[in-house]
């Protein structure tokens, strides 16, 4: 598990203008990205404030360390997460020496690009994505929906539920979010028809990517899963709930969910957020405690993060009116019923091979009040209880010409907040 250590002392300053109050990427941040810009071609880069450092130019000027040179020359993040963690942590050192001392700052500024001139890429070639379910207040709530007296199946309390996503319709933030078409049957209907859904919605969850691998056959101990998260990103599991409720039964969701999956480009270290690392919740008495292989002190000590997400939404009106996103909910990411390092831990049971840059996605995570709940689903009873904007629109699900977006900042006493940058996706229509 990664320490605290100088580069989270919340007094260090960086020379770059503007980055020493920036809310997403101060110093003490410095998360991983591809990026293109003008006639480079894809290279890997740190924010630093509105700018992004080019690690791949400083690499080849011997700036960094040489156990992460040959990785820093490729198009992707695979081959650095498939270093050992003491690698990635001597280069986040190099990295925050560099813009926090005047040595060499002549030679580093020159590799500076504004973000804003930048093209962000999927930060890794993603060989495998699997999403998990472990926001216990929207397993409720959605359980509810269908099983009222039962929302949580006898399994949820003893093992981190999860399904194989699709790891080939995984892009980045901005990229548009084309209307699904597929199977639905009305509650009302003898047979099912094909067409656009009509309840298309969010998902607001954290992207875990993994670091390491485990040989096909051997299992990661609970104790050890922390050093597989090599770190995290927000996550957007747009689904389409008409297609979702007709298909899911008895294999779990297909095309409903593998459409599109929209993650943040910029990837948020583990050493970065060793600071706001903080204990998981306690379960409820009466819940079962889990099998040994699940269960680690330390993890229970320190495997939470103090992280608060939130989600707004620009309706196509509201951007004519010049009105702002209107936040549709806010609440913090310890709402998870299981750590990551339970995730990990379960993933890798059977002896399954985590591999470096692959997905898992948390689930949706949602808090016990509405005012935190993570889908329109939830916030509008399926739909029967639209929301109202302030543009006189309402929302039951999402409709052509909505922009989402989700956000989320780490905080702790003492430290200096961090964020995630933005997940953002616009809905077009359905394709003929």
């Amino acid at each position: 598990m990664s320490t605290i250590d100088d580069t989270h002392d919340p007094a260090a300053s960086s020379w770059v203008p503007g980055a020493d109050d920036h809310p997403d990427f101060p110093v003490q941040n410095l998360p991983l990205v591809v990026f293109s810009h003008g006639d480079v071609a894809p290279r890997i880069g740190t924010a630093i404030g509105e700018q992004v450092l080019d690690l791949t130019a400083l690499a080849q000027q011997r700036l960094l360390p040489e156990a992460v040179t040959r990785a820093l020359a490729e198009r992707t993040l695979n081959a650095l997460f498939a270093l050992p963690g003491a690698a990635r942590s001597a280069l986040r050192h190099a990295v925050f020496l560099h813009l926090t001392s005047a040595s060499n700052r002549d030679r580093v500024r020159a590799h500076l690009v504004p973000s804003a001139e930048c093209d962000l890429h999927l930060p890794f070639a993603i060989g495998d994505f699997t999403d998990f379910y472990v926001g216990i207040h929207h397993a409720n709530n959605i359980g509810r929906q269908f099983r009222p007296d039962n929302p949580l199946l006898p399994n949820y309390k003893h093992v981190p539920i999860g399904y194989h996503g699709r790891a080939s319709s995984v892009r980045p933030s901005g990229t548009p979010v084309i209307r699904p078409k597929g199977q639905s049957r009305a509650p009302e209907a003898e047979t099912p028809e094909y067409g656009p859904t009509r309840r298309l919605d969010y998902e607001l969850e954290l992207g875990v990517w993994i670091a390491g691998e485990n040989p096909l056959g051997e299992t990661v101990p609970i104790a050890g899963a922390a050093d597989r998260i090599g770190g995290l990103c927000l996550l957007n599991d747009w689904s389409a709930r008409d297609m979702q409720a007709w298909e899911y039964q008895p294999l779990g969701p297909f095309l409903a969910k593998n459409f599109l999956t929209t993650v943040s480009p910029w990837v948020v270290t583990a050493e970065a957020l060793a600071p706001f690392r903080i204990a998981q919740a306690p379960r409820p008495a009466g819940d079962p405690r889990p099998l040994p292989y699940l269960w680690d002190e330390a993890d229970q000590a320190g495997g939470a993060l103090g992280l608060d997400m939130e989600v707004s939404l620009l309706t196509s009106a509201m951007r004519e009116q010049g009105l702002p996103a209107h936040p549709l909910s806010r609440g913090p990411a310890s709402n998870m019923y299981w750590t990551i390092a339970q995730m990990i831990a379960h993933h890798t049971a059977n002896g399954c091979n985590l591999n470096p840059g692959d997905l898992l996605g948390t689930g949706t995570i949602s808090g016990p009040q509405a005012s935190a709940f993570g889908s329109l689903t939830e916030l509008s009873g399926g739909g029967k209880d639209p929301i109202s904007l302030p543009s006189g629109e309402t929302r039951g699900f999402l409709e052509n010409g909505d922009e989402l977006t989700l956000r989320a900042t780490a905080s702790a006493p003492g430290f200096r907040p961090i964020g995630f940058g933005a997940c953002t996706g616009r809905v077009e229509p359905a394709r003929l």
